[in-house]
């Protein structure tokens, strides 16, 4: 079963150019850290920035450094059936574990589109697929309902669920059943997430804190809430740092502060604001990070 705290990486750059180096030894990291799996060409990994080339290099490079140790769900989702298809056919070839599809964004598809949408890239390629339901991002939010309709096709196991309606784990539960693996897409509100039912946290936060945020899911799923809760204390301050501005900026001036990677990202995304630089540096010495 997907589990636990999965940081939904970020991609390295320097100079505009993909700096493998940085994401190999981040892979690395987060596994010494106890990340229980990877995912590489998601949103938070600038996937809308990279080119074709880019997104089978950085999807394989991530395969190879994991090295079976844990799971890699390759982002390969796109508002273009056709193209989400070609990058889940391509991240199955290179050793990847499961699939992260987003709905698709900006066309609006009902929900008999998306059903068609998911259904079609299910049919095409061999690897378990996670849904991502982020409807403040892809402006269509996709039903419990017709949730429960595409949890019938035998590889669409899961949900990562950034509603931050929490409400909607009991509801799926209800429509997909109990063994629909649901992961939370929210790091503020993964401690409710997982006391609804869910299982772990495809988490932003992750990137910058990866043990403290293994510890925190740990807690959950034995059931620990009092040590879960004083975790979530530490870091709160974080998860709001991190998102006050675009989470990949937020995240990758943390990474930067700690040595991780440098902070440099795509057009149209820029640097955080000094104000926020600021609480990011503050949260990081709260959380005894930094």
């Amino acid at each position: 079963m997907i589990k636990g705290s999965i940081p939904a990486l970020v991609t390295p750059f320097k100079d505009g150019k993909l700096d493998l180096d940085a994401l190999k030894k981040l892979v690395e990291w987060h596994i010494a850290e106890g990340s229980s799996g990877l995912v590489p060409t998601g949103t938070t990994g600038e996937s809308p920035t990279l080119n074709y080339d880019e997104h089978y290099t950085v999807v394989e490079e991530v395969v190879k450094a994991a090295a079976g140790r844990v799971p890699v769900i390759a982002g390969t989702g796109s508002n273009s059936t056709d193209e989400a298809i070609d990058l889940s056919r391509h991240a199955e070839k290179v050793g990847a574990t499961h699939l992260l599809v987003v709905t698709p964004y900006y066309n609006k598809p009902t929900q008999a589109g998306m059903i068609a949408h998911f259904t079609a890239i299910h049919d095409a390629c061999g690897l378990p697929i996670i849904i991502y339901n982020i409807p403040g991002r892809s402006a269509v939010d996709m039903s419990p309902e017709t949730m429960g309709e595409l949890a019938r096709l035998p590889r669409i196991i899961g949900v990562k669920d950034a509603t931050g309606d929490l409400a909607r784990v009991p509801k799926q539960r209800i429509t997909c059943g109990r063994d629909f693996v649901q992961i939370s897409g929210e790091d503020g509100t993964a401690l409710g997430f997982n006391a609804h039912g869910g299982t772990g946290c495809i988490s932003v936060t992750a990137n910058v804190a990866p043990r403290l945020c293994a510890e925190f899911q740990a807690a959950t799923l034995a059931g620990d809430y009092a040590r879960a809760l004083e975790l979530q204390d530490v870091l709160m301050p974080l998860h709001i740092a991190i998102f006050r501005e675009p989470g990949v900026a937020g995240a990758k001036y943390a990474m930067s502060r700690l040595g991780l990677c440098g902070e440099e990202m795509r057009l149209p995304l820029v640097p955080v604001t000094p104000p926020v630089r600021a609480e990011i540096d503050a949260a990081l010495e709260h959380a005894d990070l930094l």
